[in-house]
């Protein structure tokens, strides 16, 4: 057996109040693809920060080919031949693309050429089909593009232990397929590949061991060859979880939402969006799918009156609302579920009473005028984190505290609580953990029955395949066609999604 790149035995990791590692061992072999699995919580992040240099262990010891090695700092780690692309991701909003791919290389010297830095980018991204504008601002880019950013400059760095960090989350199947073949490549090359993911086939497919942690301690590690969705499902979180059930048939209502060629510009004043076109009845939900920065952001400020209609017409219940505010979508019952949790849907520094009235403060239930009813206040939040099942230290503590699970079931509390007709939820499980997916999965689909027209945009084909009526197909901000239940083919909607078919629209 080959002698292990990466060897962490008895990782505890403690802060205040939480054990986030007890005694979890992990290895990692030259030439292989390794698969941490576990739920939100589960500690996997904290472990692979403790590998990067971010965090020191409190007990246990770490060995990088067969030396121990105790990292001070993530610089540490990278000269260690390290990479990680956090789920959080580590840019600077202001700076490009290749600054940011450049930033603490040592590679490029004291002088930096940026045009020979920009073409090397390109050719580089071309190269593994993670297309960026090495040029762009990262404050000009969707969370999907800047995932792209962290994967290029992992890649870019050269480095032998690869920690991907649900890596194909902005990826056509097809690019998902071609991504792990470079990863296997690499692999093959004598390179150790860690992914975290919460796409349970993915790892089946790809994968040669899986690791599961499970509250913060190892479950086992299994040959990827030998264990199967059911058995990996039951070690995260022990217990058996459906989430392929078959989609209700609900009676359709009539139309509450209609998009007629609507074009809009989007945050580089470029085209985002062009004569796009469609139609949401009550109690359906469509799904949109396509690569993130294809226009999905822009279509759902658009209808939440965060961004103009540059040409065409938004109609709610037959009315036409181009020109209104954000405001004046809330008054109309428009919800919007962001895929920025934390900054567009809730205030990580403000606690779970105040982010539970962001939209309704004004409502004579919660207060009067100027003045705000605070009991009243905190009856309902207490209501919501009941009602939602929301794990929080307490309703004063700061959200930012909360995990991703816990934000976005909040999140989804929040806008539910308004009674809305129709809900545009962006990339709602994404990052979540397969029993938080369970639970988004159910809320969304309680909105359905209940007659709610329902916008999911989606990067995950299976979710969409699963719980929509109908799913629209983005690319370049055009869409390529809309398909129903008996035509979902995930092969045909990866060619659209990469441009390369069109079907006419039903």
């Amino acid at each position: 057996m080959k002698a292990p790149l990466v060897k962490m035995q008895a990782i505890t990791k403690k802060f205040p109040g939480v054990i986030a590692n007890q005694d979890v061992n992990f290895e990692l072999l030259p030439g292989e693809i390794h698969a941490l699995l576990g739920e939100n919580g589960a500690g996997k992040s904290t472990l692979m920060s403790i590998l990067t240099g971010l965090y020191m262990p409190d007990e246990g010891e770490i060995y990088i080919r067969g030396r121990k090695t105790r990292f001070s700092s993530p610089r540490d780690a990278i000269d260690a031949g390290i990479g990680m692309v956090h789920q959080h991701f580590r840019l600077v909003q202001s700076f490009s693309v290749a600054e940011n791919i450049i930033m603490g290389s040592k590679e490029e010297g004291f002088i930096i050429n940026m045009r020979k830095v920009q073409d090397k980018l390109a050719r580089f991204s071309e190269e593994y089909g993670l297309k960026i504008d090495p040029r762009a601002k990262i404050w000009q880019l969707s969370v999907g593009e800047q995932q792209r950013v962290e994967i290029i400059k992992m890649l870019y760095r050269g480095a032998d232990i690869l920690i991907l960090d649900e890596p194909t989350a902005v990826l056509t199947p097809q690019e998902s397929r071609e991504l792990f073949a470079t990863l296997r490549r690499m692999a093959d090359q004598g390179k150790g590949v860690i992914v975290i993911t919460h796409k349970l086939q993915e790892v089946l497919d790809n994968a040669d061991r899986v690791t599961v942690l499970r509250d913060g301690k190892s479950v086992g590690t299994y040959i990827g060859k030998e264990i199967d969705n059911k058995q990996l499902t039951m070690a995260m979180v022990g217990r058996d979880i459906n989430l392929n059930d078959n989609l209700p048939f609900t009676d359709k209502g009539d139309i509450i939402l209609e998009l007629k060629n609507v074009s809009a510009l989007g945050d580089r004043g470029q085209r985002a969006l062009k004569n796009l076109s469609l139609q949401v009845r009550q109690g359906e939900i469509l799904g949109i799918a396509g690569v993130a920065g294809n226009g999905q952001k822009e279509m759902a400020e658009v209808i939440a009156g965060l961004r103009e209609v540059a040409a065409g017409e938004l109609l709610i219940r037959g009315q036409h609302f181009n020109g209104k505010n954000a405001r004046h979508m809330i008054d109309a019952k428009v919800s919007l579920i962001p895929e920025d949790r934390l900054g567009t849907g809730l205030v990580g520094s403000l606690n779970a009473l105040d982010n539970s009235i962001l939209k309704n403060y004004r409502s004579e239930s919660i207060g009067r005028g100027w003045f705000i009813n605070w009991k009243r206040v905190r009856a309902f939040a207490h209501e919501l984190v009941e009602r939602f099942d929301i794990k929080l230290a307490g309703l004063d503590a700061p959200v930012k505290l909360l995990s991703g699970g816990n934000l976005q079931k909040l999140l989804l509390a929040r806008e539910i609580s308004g009674n809305p007709d129709v809900i545009v939820a962006v990339y709602p499980v994404r990052g979540l953990d397969i029993g938080a997916v369970e639970t988004v999965r159910r809320i969304l689909l309680e909105q359905r029955s209940a007659g709610k027209g329902i916008i999911l945009i989606s990067e995950e084909l299976e979710e969409l395949f699963t719980l929509s009526d109908r799913v629209a197909v983005l690319h370049e901000g055009e869409i390529m066609g809309i398909l129903s239940r008996e035509q979902f083919d995930i092969e045909k909607v990866g060619l659209m999604m990469a441009g390369q078919t069109k079907e006419v629209s039903i």
